[in-house]
């Protein structure tokens, strides 16, 4: 008995040892499962839908409600995180996909939005079909009418909407438009009185019709105005436009349409009217009628195309308040394609910079505010949209997603972002900016003012922008930029490769002012940065602005600047350019092939070392994309073979800047300050009567000009650059050239006699060989250089000597015992004059200090 006893207890324990270990087995296998935390979408999933693989959701927004109900209850599968998992295929939400605090995750739970394949495309378009032969229409030329197709317009909830791009598979077309990007004309004149423009009348059988509008290219910016009425001439037109985008145009001061001689006006062209349907590839809406016509391609089968037109603005946002930020959130290649945006179909759009528009903007009759005494123009901008936008998030992650087809900007951190990470994307085909990050001025507060919020928790920091492709953006608004960073601090933006911009490739900063702000400790590095600057000057690789303690940009690679057609002034285009307020940075080891910088009103401590085409490129060997995300220059796309780029060959000698004031309208103090605000030496300014001279450097002359134009247009100016005939040293015997030199500035300008003006060129052209007496009096008088400019008829004289000579004494030597020199002066007496002002026997005059 005992021995049975003990028998049994052993089977029980046996037993027990085996459920016990059945147990174990079961809970393992069961926390596999619930830690696998998986919810599973695929579009047009028809079963009663649980998110299980087997019973799909249809909708992202129905995962996110299951996800989070699984946290707010604490069910057990939020170990270790949820993911949702999205099958291939189009999802097109009927609004904005809202990703909400109460999504987020933990950092050992977070919530992931992940592509099961390479085809998970969220859009915000509608598509097209039943395209149909355009029979006949009054509106359209027989020849053209043959080749339109037709199409009802789209409807979202039963009604029609309007929509600004069109794509056919995959391809952006044209909106109907009367010159293609490389072919506009010019404006001839622009009242700013009336807020007209006149243009030629370059449009056969010219119709207006209500929704037609005007672009122009404004300097580093574009406008895209609405037009009002049309009245026409046979060889002109003139072009008013709705509010509130006319007063804006009108009143704001920069940029505004460049009116040039030199280099032409502003270039425009007219948009979305039927009549200027005549290209393939182009397309109409019709809002009336509801009707889309479409000018197919070559070789495009309208019955099997997938035509798209955009209606949401933003297919997925992600939002938190202050208080509780959307946190631990992770998207992973997913495709965001077809956002839309529409306030420049009902506001109209001027720029400021970086596609950031006026809300309001004017010009102070009396300048300075308290941050910048010589500010003479305020403004108050918006924001374009975004087809993703996240605000108030932390510990986000988008990574490997693709930003295709979109109407404005593709990815937007807009404020109050905390530590958050963009890796791996493509950003293609974008009407906007590619990506921005941080406050640009929110609207209630004067652009050109320094920002410090009081909770800096609005601020975006610690953002990490690595590893992204970003290729042609702004292809609607030419001013914005591949990456766009506002009152940020201890932002990464590093590794990122961005080609084929109509503008520039990052933008640092905001504000205008040197005075400290929020931004600080920013990182710009190892970024590869090509093939910018399509359309749009005033430009760089990389551009800052203002105050930014601690921030450093090094170690970049920055190439092959596009030639603009249009630029304001041609040779305005840079590698790298610190402007307006830019204090408290680094500039070092960047490789760019010229010396072409700007430095231009620079704040304290800029450090600029080791930069251009001496630095060794083993520094930038790792610039751009890192091996393990080459894989996205698979999706580069190749360069047009129309395309032409910059090279540069420095101009070192002195350049002057003329202005002529007859009627005083501008005291000395406030020419002086207008110079000052430009970054300008105004030490080496001289006068003669109404006349004011500066001694500056080409590029920083041509940016005068433009300032010039834009605050003074009816006072006269001119930039003496154009150098032909320079003497030096090098043509005397042997000596040491002056360790300090003085010099003389004079004045005169040619007759106005053709014939003269080219003996006189000719003259100094053959001056070494068949006036050889007249260099060997220089070298005689020990003049250092003697320089020649000349702009029209009127000649700037520079001529240069050891300082402590008197030149009056000197000037006398280049004659001494050398009559030849005196035959000469008498020749070149007989082409020259005295300018506006001169007594009538006065032809050179002295500028004086």
């Amino acid at each position: 008995m005992q021995l049975q006893t003990q028998q049994h207890l052993a089977r029980m324990k046996d037993t027990k040892i085996a459920h016990l270990a059945l147990a174990v087995v079961l809970l393992l296998v069961n926390l596999s499962v619930i830690r696998a935390g998986d919810i599973y979408v695929r579009s047009g999933a028809k079963t009663k839908a649980d998110g299980t693989a087997s019973a799909p959701f249809a909708t992202l927004e129905e995962a996110l409600r299951e996800a989070r109900e699984w946290r707010r209850l604490k069910d057990p599968r939020v170990i270790g995180g949820i993911t949702i998992w999205i099958a291939d295929g189009l999802y097109q939400p009927a609004q904005t996909i809202l990703i909400r605090p109460e999504d987020s995750g933990t950092a050992d739970s977070p919530t992931r939005i992940k592509a099961q394949g390479k085809q998970a495309v969220f859009s915000g378009g509608v598509r097209l079909t039943n395209w149909k032969p355009l029979v006949k229409s009054s509106a359209v030329p027989s020849h053209i009418a043959k080749h339109i197709v037709l199409a009802d317009a789209p409807r979202v909830g039963g009604r029609h909407f309007p929509f600004r791009q069109l794509w056919i598979n995959g391809r952006k077309a044209v909106r109907a438009q009367s010159h293609d990007d490389y072919d506009l004309p010019r404006i001839t004149n622009w009242n700013f009185e009336k807020g007209t423009a006149s243009i030629p009348n370059v449009f056969p059988a010219f119709d207006f019709q209500e929704g037609m509008e005007f672009f122009i290219h404004q300097w580093w910016a574009i406008a895209q105005l609405r037009i009002k009425g049309a009245e026409v001439h046979r060889d002109s037109m003139v072009l008013s436009f709705h509010e509130p985008e006319a007063q804006l145009q009108n009143e704001h001061p920069w940029p505004k349409p460049w009116l040039s001689k030199e280099h032409g006006n502003s270039a425009f062209r007219l948009v979305n009217a039927l009549q200027f349907l005549d290209q393939p590839g182009e397309w109409f809406l019709d809002e009336e009628t509801h009707q889309v016509y479409y000018y197919p391609q070559e070789g495009e089968d309208m019955g099997t195309a997938e035509a798209i037109a955009p209606y949401l603005e933003t297919i997925l946002a992600i939002n938190g308040t202050l208080e509780h930020p959307v946190a631990h959130v992770q998207i992973d290649g997913l495709q965001f394609q077809h956002s839309t945006w529409l306030r420049p179909h009902t506001h109209g759009h001027v720029a400021l910079q970086a596609g950031m528009f006026f809300l309001d903007a004017y010009k102070l009759q009396k300048p300075g505010t308290a941050d910048k005494k010589g500010l003479e123009n305020q403004a108050w901008l918006g924001r374009p949209a975004a087809a993703v936008k996240l605000q108030n998030t932390t510990y986000t992650r988008v990574s490997n997603c693709s930003f295709l087809h979109l109407g404005a900007t593709g990815i937007d951190y807009q404020k109050a972002n905390n530590q958050d990470t963009l890796t791996g994307n493509l950003f293609q085909d974008i009407a906007g900016s590619g990506i921005l990050l941080g406050t640009f001025s929110d609207e209630e507060m004067e652009a050109h003012l320094p920002y410090m919020p009081t909770d800096l928790r609005t601020l975006t920091q610690g953002t990490y922008v690595a590893n992204n492709l970003i290729q042609q953006i702004g292809n609607e608004d030419w001013g914005t930029v591949g990456i766009g960073a506002g009152f940020v601090r201890d932002v990464e933006i590093v590794h990122n490769e961005l080609l084929d911009l109509p503008y520039t490739g990052i933008s640092l900063g905001w504000g205008w002012t040197p005075t400290v702000n929020s931004m600080k400790n920013n990182r710009v590095l190892h970024n590869k940065i090509t093939r910018y600057g399509q359309f749009m000057y005033d430009v760089a690789g990389i551009y800052t602005l203002s105050a930014q303690p601690g921030t450093k940009i090094q170690r970049n690679l920055i190439d092959s600047i596009y030639v603009s057609p249009y630029a304001h002034i041609p040779d305005h285009w840079f590698y790298l350019y610190t402007d307006e307020g830019s204090a408290y940075m680094t500039v070092s080891d960047n490789w760019f092939p010229s010396n072409k910088i700007l430095q231009n009103a620079n704040g304290p401590s800029v450090e600029w070392n080791n930069n251009g085409p001496e630095v060794d490129r083993e520094l930038v060997a790792t610039a751009g994309l890192e091996p393990s995300y080459r894989y996205l220059k698979q999706r580069e796309l190749p360069l047009s073979k129309a395309a032409t780029f910059n090279s540069y060959v420095p101009f070192t000698k002195p350049v002057f800047f003329q202005i002529h004031d007859p009627q005083m309208r501008l005291t000395a103090e406030e020419v002086i300050t207008f110079f000052e605000k430009q970054g300008a030496d105004t030490s080496k300014l001289f006068r003669w009567k109404d006349y004011t001279v500066l001694q500056t450097t080409d590029e920083l002359a041509k940016k005068l000009a433009g300032a010039w134009l834009a605050n003074y247009p009816t006072i006269d100016y001119k930039v003496f650059n154009n150098l032909f005939y320079s003497f030096d040293r090098t043509h005397c015997a042997a000596g040491e050239a002056a360790k300090e030199t003085d010099y003389v500035l004079l004045t005169a300008q040619l007759v106005d006699d053709k014939a003269k003006q080219e003996a006189y060129l000719k003259a100094h052209e053959e001056q070494y060989q068949q006036w050889p007496e007249v260099a060997k009096g220089f070298c005689n008088a020990g003049f250092e250089e003697v320089l020649l400019y000349r702009n029209d008829r009127q000649l700037m004289l520079y001529i240069s000597f050891p300082k402590g000579k008197k030149f009056e004494e000197i000037d006398p030597l280049t004659s001494k015992d050398n009559p030849r020199v005196n035959e000469w002066n008498k020749l070149m007496g007989s082409y020259q004059q005295g300018i506006e002002g001169t007594a009538a026997n006065e032809t050179w005059i002295f500028y004086k200090k």
